[in-house]
């Protein structure tokens, strides 16, 4: 477990930043939801008449006036983006940093097989979003009790166990994308979690680009359909389940084979 050892140690300041702020703005964002209140049901019918943007958002399928709402639309957002661009800056350094920075021979002289090397980049990858989403939900919560709301476990359970899988699957490409490249990879990574953003926001324009969500981790992970619905959409979720499981493949399959520079 040296590697993993390792990585979490050189992590830590990154998952300590990441998780401050993401959970910072969450924090505030509940936290000023009570002086909001009064104008949010002007304003939720305001914007559910907005036509394309207020499809594009998910805003024609909630009231943003009640707590649920709010919060999957000003926290969801917050999380979701914030949470997929640091699984993808996780993911896409974990292998291509050991070039990049000309320690892979230095690893790679140690008695451990390249296998090995792989799951415990991947344990450290996948652990630190772990720490990442305890802090939040735990944040959250303590937010939401200091201003009198009740987040219902089941809905709430719902969204962010939707935004972890997000973030897993999200890190989970960048992490087979890493064992193809040996320099730094961040702009690809970054891309990659906005791309998945934007891909979303088409797919609820029209019900011709709908097919899109099945490309997307947002698909499943659109906080507006778990309110509405009260579910993650199965079918969206299997197609992320099968890709998650595409990167982390190609990772130990390439990594396993690739020519070290």
């Amino acid at each position: 477990m040296v590697i993993l050892r390792q990585e979490l140690k050189q992590g830590r300041m990154t998952l300590l930043l990441w998780t401050a702020i993401i959970a910072f703005m969450l924090g505030v964002c509940i936290l000023i939801y009570p002086e909001m209140e009064r104008q949010m049901n002007e304003i939720s019918s305001m914007f559910a008449d907005m036509g394309s943007f207020s499809a594009a958002f998910g805003m024609d399928k909630i009231n943003f006036g009640e707590f649920g709402g709010y919060f999957c639309t000003e926290c969801g957002n917050v999380l979701g983006l914030g949470g997929a661009f640091f699984a993808a800056l996780l993911g896409i350094s974990a292998l291509a940093k050991e070039e990049k920075d000309q320690t892979a021979e230095f690893l790679l002289t140690h008695p451990l097989k390249r296998t090995t090397v792989v799951a415990q980049k991947l344990a450290s990858v996948l652990l630190q979003i772990l720490v990442l989403n305890v802090a939040v939900v735990g944040v959250s919560v303590l937010s939401a009790l200091l201003i009198g709301e009740t987040m219902e476990f089941q809905t709430f359970g719902l969204l962010f166990l939707a935004y972890f899988i997000l973030q897993v699957e999200t890190a989970a490409i960048c992490f087979g994308i890493s064992a193809f490249i040996n320099k730094s990879g961040l702009g690809i990574g970054l891309g990659i979690a906005a791309l998945f953003y934007f891909l979303n926001i088409v797919a609820n324009l029209t019900e011709e680009a709908a097919v899109l969500k099945y490309i997307t981790p947002y698909g499943y992970a659109d906080g507006a359909d778990i309110i509405a619905n009260g579910s993650l959409e199965i079918k969206y979720l299997i197609i992320g389940l099968i890709l998650t499981v595409t990167g982390i493949t190609a990772a130990f399959v390439r990594y396993r084979n690739k020519d070290i520079a």
